[in-house]
This record gives structure tokens, C-alpha cells and sequence, in this order.
């Protein structure tokens, strides 16, 4: 078989991806432990849990694995999704992703462990739940944790870098790592059937043992090519050195999955397939695998003459497509653009459904093309102060305002710098969104909501990337001050935060947690 023709089948690629940084962050407070059973510990929903929330807690009893980290890998690996049985690229299955390769065969494993068949584990939820439990515990007991040990939270950290599988430490530490972050922010996550699936935050300290002197994934080489991108290089095996064609298009793919598992994947010799960038949903991260004057193999006859983006995430599930995930790719590609001479249009950057010769659906039809071109032609967000708009406005704040609005869901129409009615009704259908006064003026407050939406990760001083940015410029239109926006979180950025918590009535600690946000995201 051709190599370039061996791509996945992008139903549930496994892993992880979140911001690593923010995990340094929290782990700096002292550990919680879980108490037993791990079915009741904390962040369960108990009796109000439908039955995947059900399987979770007592896979955990059954296997004293702690009910939220089971939850955590699970969400991490899928998002709870199980993907109707359908197998991954790396031949995993279910909300627990259980593999089948020559690599990692915790499929095989967890039939072993549970007396569940293949084919059942593959399918059946519940039984996925219960062997992802098994192979947990089965890793916890290799590492020689006791009974108080397995009730700590902070003591899993081993086994879950183990359970992804990768054989790179420091795919592995960013694996983990990820895991615990969302321990530590709390998750709020829909299964099957619409069931919503809880963790509730808490302050964790992970043993990293063997890890702990792994530099974290963000603290790497960086690339050559592009400077804010990593560099992790794929297997040599899986791309071709140098190009039979001159560099005259984008590919955007979406992963069916998450971070850590692409360069994992992408650093197996068995799987035959890479890509020049991968960029992370939560914060943006871009890590480049593949040089781009060398072949990536991602989209069989555009191989010689395209540079692969992939997008972590799922074509079916819009909720991974997240604004920094847009800007950080929309500056890759316009950087991209503007070095090879690549016209910025749909026919030059295109998905990989579009490419001749694939039978890949990516990125699918929740992929907002529209908003995506509008970043990569460049639309400026950051100004020393916000006017107000109303209709009859003009300018460079008009175009970013129908973009940010465009961006929440709300149609502002081509952002083409003129507020007229469309401009109107999108804006005052955001404001009934998020209960502001609907009188489709963009003022202070809702200039403040515009600019804060998105994710809510906890920043603090040190913490860098576009989420920083956003809060910037959120704080310029709130404390009707300029807030330099440089995407670094530094002593400036401190105060403002704290000027802010002090002038909303909240804990005027300078960091931005789940309250600050909820404030700025509200207009106040």
C-alpha cells in the first residue's frame, strides 16, 4: 500500500490536549485526596447520574481507581464519546479508547482483566468503562501502589501517562498532565444520550515520579519554521524528505481527537501518516512534526504541493472548534500564505474533503469557513480603547465586532467594517444571550462580553497565549483603560486584574479563575 494512502479513519483518535502550563500552575497547592469509595468521591453526581455516570462509579468501586480520574482519561481520551463502536486510527474503541495495535493493546487487556469479549468492550459502554477501570488499576498495581496510595489523587499520575500509551516521556507527561488539569478545573461534559457527566474542581499535586524531571511539552524546542510553534518531530518513517512540487496550498484537517495523541501517532513507524502542524483546542498550542520543505503525509495526491493543518477535535462536535483555536491556526495560515505566496481564498486553502482523490470528510460542516477566512485576511481585535457603535458606525472596531459576534453564533453578515441592521440584530441577539440590555448598541459592557467570550482557563502571572490576549483586551474595554495586550500575563496584567476584581466586588487576587471570568463574560 501506498504510505501516503494509509491515513486514519477520523472517528475517535486518542488523547488529550489542554493548557499544560495552567497545570504547573495549580499543582503548586497541596494535594486532595479521594475518599473510598471511589463511586462517592468527590465531584460525583451520585444519585442524579444516568447510567453513564452510573458505569463510572462502579467501574471505580470495583477496581478502587478514583471515580474522577477515570472520568478525566475517559474525557480526555473521547469526550465521553464512544463513537458507535467505530475503531480509531490507532484501532481504539469506546469512551475509554481501548486499543488493538502492535504498540499498545489494552483492548486484549482489559478482555483479560474483565472476562468482557472483545467485541463487547468495543461496543458496549458500560463494559469500555469497566476495562479502561482494569487496565488502570492493573498499571497501578505494576507501579506497587497501596490501598491509601490508590485513594490519592495524586498518586495516579504514573498510571495514567502509562495509559496513553505513547513511548515519547514527554508526549507522556503532556498526557498526564492534561488529565490532571481538568481535575483541577472541574468538568461539565455531555455523554451519550445527552447525559451530563461531572467533576467537580479540585486542588491537586501530582506525584509525577519518573516524569517529574520531563520537561513540560510548552517549555520545548521550538520550531525553525514558525517560531511560536513547537517542534516534535514525527518518525522519519511517516513523511517523505523534500517535495516533488512547489508549496501552493493549506489543508485544514480535524483530528477525530485530541493533542497528544496526534504527535503520539505521528512518532509510530507503523502508522504511516503525519502532518506539518497540529494546533491544540483549548489555548491554540501549535506544534509543528513535519518541516515544511519536507512531504507530510496527511492528504494522499495533495501531498507534494500542500502543507497539513490538523485541528484537534471532532468533525461532529462544533464544541472543539474553539476561538483560539481559530486565531492560532488563522495566523499559521496567514503566515504560511504570505512566505509561499499562497492566494488567501477558498481555493488555495482548502479542507481535506476538498482535496482530489480523499475519502475524508474533514473539517465538516461545523468548521465556520466564513469566520476562519475573515482571521486569515487578518482582522484587528486589540485597540487602546473600545467606542462605542451603534448603526452608522464605521471602521476597523465595527469589522472587529462583527467578527467577534460572528465568532459567538450571532450573524453579523461579512465583516465589512459597516454597522447596518444585520450588524444590529446580531449584536442584540448577543446581548439577550448574555442578559445584557438588548438595545443593539456595542457599548462598554457588551464590548467587555465580546471580547471576554470563550474558554475560561485559570491565568495567572506567567501564563502566555491567546486566552491572555483575550483578557487584555476584555480588561481594556472594562476599566476603560489600555491594557497592552502582548499575550504575556505579567505585573501589568496583574494589577488590571486586580483592579478589576476590586471595582466588581470579587476576591482581588489577580487571578483569573472561574468568578473573574464569569464577571467579564457577563459585561460587568
Amino acid at each position: 500500500m501506498n504510505p501516503c494512502a494509509a491515513l486514519w479513519r477520523r472517528t475517535a483518535l486518542s488523547v488529550l490536549g489542554v493548557l499544560t502550563t495552567t497545570v504547573m500552575t495549580i499543582a503548586a497547592q497541596p494535594a486532595t485526596a479521594l475518599p473510598a469509595p471511589a463511586a462517592k468521591s468527590a465531584g460525583s453526581t451520585g444519585s442524579t447520574e444516568g447510567s453513564v455516570g452510573r458505569a463510572f462509579g462502579a467501574a471505580a468501586e470495583e477496581f478502587g481507581v478514583p471515580r474522577d480520574v477515570l472520568v478525566a482519561v475517559g474525557h480526555g481520551e473521547t469526550h465521553l464519546d464512544g463513537h458507535r463502536g467505530e475503531p480509531s486510527h490507532a484501532n481504539g474503541y469506546g469512551v475509554m479508547h481501548l486499543t488493538s495495535n502492535p504498540r499498545q493493546r489494552t483492548l486484549e487487556q482489559a478482555a483479560a482483566l474483565t472476562g468482557a469479549s472483545p467485541a463487547t468492550l468495543r461496543r458496549d459502554t458500560a463494559a469500555n468503562i469497566r476495562g479502561g477501570a482494569a487496565v488502570l488499576r492493573a498499571y497501578a498495581d505494576e507501579l506497587g501502589l497501596s490501598a491509601a496510595e490508590r485513594r490519592d489523587t495524586a498518586e495516579w499520575y504514573e498510571a495514567v501517562a502509562r495509559y496513553g500509551g505513547a513511548t515519547d516521556r514527554r508526549t507522556s507527561r503532556l498526557y498526564a498532565d492534561t488529565v490532571y488539569l481538568f481535575l483541577a478545573e472541574g468538568i461539565s461534559a455531555r455523554a451519550e444520550g445527552g447525559e451530563l457527566v461531572t467533576v467537580r474542581p479540585r486542588a491537586v499535586r501530582p506525584d509525577r515520579g519518573r516524569y517529574a524531571d520531563v520537561p513540560a511539552h510548552d517549555t520545548g524546542v521550538s520550531s525553525t519554521d514558525y517560531a511560536p510553534a513547537l517542534w516534535v518531530p514525527a518518525h522519519s518513517g511517516n513523511y517523505t524528505v523534500g517535495r516533488s512540487a512547489a508549496i501552493t496550498h493549506v489543508v485544514v484537517h480535524v483530528t477525530q481527537g485530541s493533542y497528544a495523541g496526534s504527535i503520539s501517532w505521528f512518532q509510530n513507524p507503523a502508522s504511516k501518516v503525519s502532518a506539518h502542524y497540529l494546533i491544540r483546542s483549548s489555548d491554540g498550542q501549535v506544534t509543528q512534526t513535519v518541516r515544511d520543505k519536507d512531504t507530510a503525509w496527511h492528504a494522499r495526491s495533495g501531498n507534494p504541493y500542500s502543507v497539513g493543518l490538523e485541528h484537534e477535535g471532532y468533525v461532529d462536535n462544533p464544541a472543539w472548534f474553539t476561538d483560539a483555536m481559530y486565531r492560532s491556526s488563522a495566523h499559521l495560515t496567514r503566515h504560511l500564505a504570505d512566505r509561499y505566496g499562497i492566494p488567501k481564498d477558498r481555493a488555495h486553502i482548502v479542507g481535506h474533503v476538498e482535496v482530489p482523490g480523499n475519502d475524508h470528510t474533514d473539517p465538516g460542516p461545523n468548521w465556520n469557513w466564513s469566520y476562519y477566512m475573515e482571521l486569515v485576511r487578518g482582522v484587528q481585535l486589540s485597540f487602546p480603547s473600545y467606542s462605542t457603535l451603534a448603526d452608522g458606525s464605521t471602521g476597523a472596531q465595527v469589522k472587529a465586532a462583527q467578527s467577534l459576534l460572528n465568532a459567538q453564533g450571532h450573524d453579523a453578515g461579512t465583516a465589512d467594517g459597516v454597522y447596518g441592521s444585520r450588524t444590529a440584530s446580531a449584536v442584540r441577539g448577543f446581548q439577550t444571550a448574555r442578559g445584557l440590555p438588548s438595545d443593539g448598541v456595542v457599548g462598554r459592557r457588551t464590548w467587555t462580553a465580546l471580547l471576554s467570550a470563550g474558554a475560561a482557563p485559570v491565568l495567572a502571572e506567567g501564563a502566555t497565549g491567546a486566552a491572555v490576549e483575550r483578557l487584555q483586551r476584555a480588561l481594556t474595554a472594562a476599566l476603560g483603560r489600555t491594557v497592552a495586550v502582548d499575550g504575556r500575563f505579567g505585573a501589568g496584567t496583574a494589577q488590571a486584574v486586580r483592579d478589576y476584581q476590586t471595582s466588581r466586588g470579587l476576591g482581588a487576587d489577580g487571578v483569573v479563575g472561574g468568578a473573574t471570568w464569569a464577571a467579564l463574560q457577563a459585561g460587568r
